[in-house]
């Protein structure tokens, strides 16, 4: 495993092209999670655009392929990666 900061893992989901990755984080309730998701166009239900820049908020908008829906990976609580079977720990 190798050791990674926050700003390479952010390069690393983006440079995946749409790939599935597995990525741990910590809950705001303080659990731990892991989630297989991708990077993917994001497309509204309603039309319109999402009222805030998420690289303003260290997120990452991501489909979780397990919930079939999308969430906002938070690069501040991210414990470790796997992508192109490498993994990470995230310091």
């Amino acid at each position: 495993m190798q050791t990674i900061n926050r700003n390479k893992a952010k390069e690393l989901i983006k440079e995946s092209k749409g790939k599935i990755f597995a990525a741990t984080f910590t809950k705001k309730d303080g659990n731990h999670r892991l989630m297989n998701a991708r990077l993917k166009k994001y497309i509204s239900k309603t039309g319109r655009k999402a009222p805030y820049k998420a690289e303003n908020y260290d997120l990452i908008p991501i489909y979780d392929m397990k919930s079939k829906g999308w969430r906002s990976l938070n690069l501040n609580t991210l414990i470790t990666l796997s992508i192109n079977k490498t993994k990470y720990i995230i310091k």
